[in-house]
């Protein structure tokens, strides 16, 4: 009798060892964070995640979610409990999935979770922003094991979801400078969207990216010209130099006044120095030289143009005389 109560106490030992070696996997693999399922699955009794959480082992994470110490969370452990606080088709989406992916200096406002259109939100609360989404398709999530959407797929949805045109635009370029997907990944997933009222503005800001900026430059900074009744400038004017030849994207030969117009490739650290030398040597020539961001066309024009028509004044252009934009 005694021999068989060693045996089942060693039984109950062993089973409870293997319990917590599954436990410490799995939270591991989690950033320390399970649900409430998750344990259950793993033999875990309500009873014995009461006597972590009061012997301050584990601590309470929302209202399904258990962390496996009692530490401050990271932000791969926030992002996983909002995930788990959404049930089992959650999964992260828009800036929260770029966070996810790796986008760097970046701080989504709220951590956004959706699950697919018809799914039982477990609880909303106050650790995501948990929505259904209609734009679900299986092919959507990631392959790796932290549940949230494809890269491009979140690019394009956090560009749709920004609070902003400003914050959209943002998050386009800063995927691309990182390397978090390409533009051309951006467009195709773009080609899903049908409706939704920033979807010119996201096509537009892509084929900026890709190169199309020299014409759509052109384009917008001649009509915005014309709307503030300033003079027509030159375009792709030749400058040789000794640093070798530039073409001058806009310049009023008359005034000595330059606008270059910068696309996102501008901003690529292999271009920095060529870039800066370039403008100098124009500026050192006796030009005065404005630098238009292609996105400044999109986010705040008017200040842009403000600026030229300053120039223009100061350099004695009787149209720009009176005119702040």
């Amino acid at each position: 009798m005694e021999s068989l109560v060693e045996n089942l106490d060693l039984n109950r030992s062993v089973r409870r060892t293997h319990r917590r070696a599954l436990v410490d996997e799995m939270a591991s693999a989690q950033a320390g964070v399970l649900s409430r399922s998750q344990l259950y699955a793993l033999g875990i009794t309500r009873g014995e995640i009461r006597s972590n959480v009061r012997a301050g082992r584990w601590q309470r994470v929302g209202r399904h979610c258990i962390c496996r110490h009692t530490g401050g969370l990271s932000e791969l452990a926030r992002l996983w409990a909002a995930v788990l606080e959404g049930g089992p088709r959650a999964f992260l989406d828009g800036d929260s999935a770029l966070v996810a992916a790796g986008l760097q200096h970046y701080q989504p406002a709220r951590i956004r979770v959706s699950v697919p259109r018809g799914a039982r939100i477990r609880h909303r609360g106050t650790l995501a922003d948990i929505r259904q989404t209609r734009r679900w398709q299986p092919d959507d999530l990631d392959p790796g094991a932290f549940p949230r959407t494809r890269t491009p797929v979140a690019g394009i949805r956090a560009a749709l979801w920004a609070r902003s045109d400003r914050q959209a635009i943002m998050l386009l370029t800063m995927m691309v400078q990182q390397r978090l997907a390409t533009a051309e990944q951006l467009a195709v997933e773009l080609l899903r969207v049908r409706r939704d009222k920033r979807r010119s503005l996201v096509q537009g800001v892509l084929l900026d990216i890709v190169g199309g900026v020299r014409s759509l430059g052109e384009l917008d900074v001649l009509r915005g010209c014309r709307q503030r009744g300033l003079p027509e400038p030159d375009l792709q004017v030749l400058r040789r130099t000794r640093l070798g030849t530039y073409y001058l994207d806009f310049r009023w030969e008359r005034w000595c006044v330059v606008v270059e117009v910068d696309g996102i490739q501008h901003t690529w650290v292999e271009n920095v120095v060529a870039e800066a030398l370039r403008q100098n040597t124009v500026a050192v020539a006796g030009d005065t030289v404005l630098r238009l961001p292609v996105l400044g066309l999109r986010v705040c024009p008017d200040e842009f143009f403000a600026q030229i028509a300053e120039a223009l004044r100061n350099a004695g252009c009787p149209l720009a005389a009176g005119r702040s934009a």
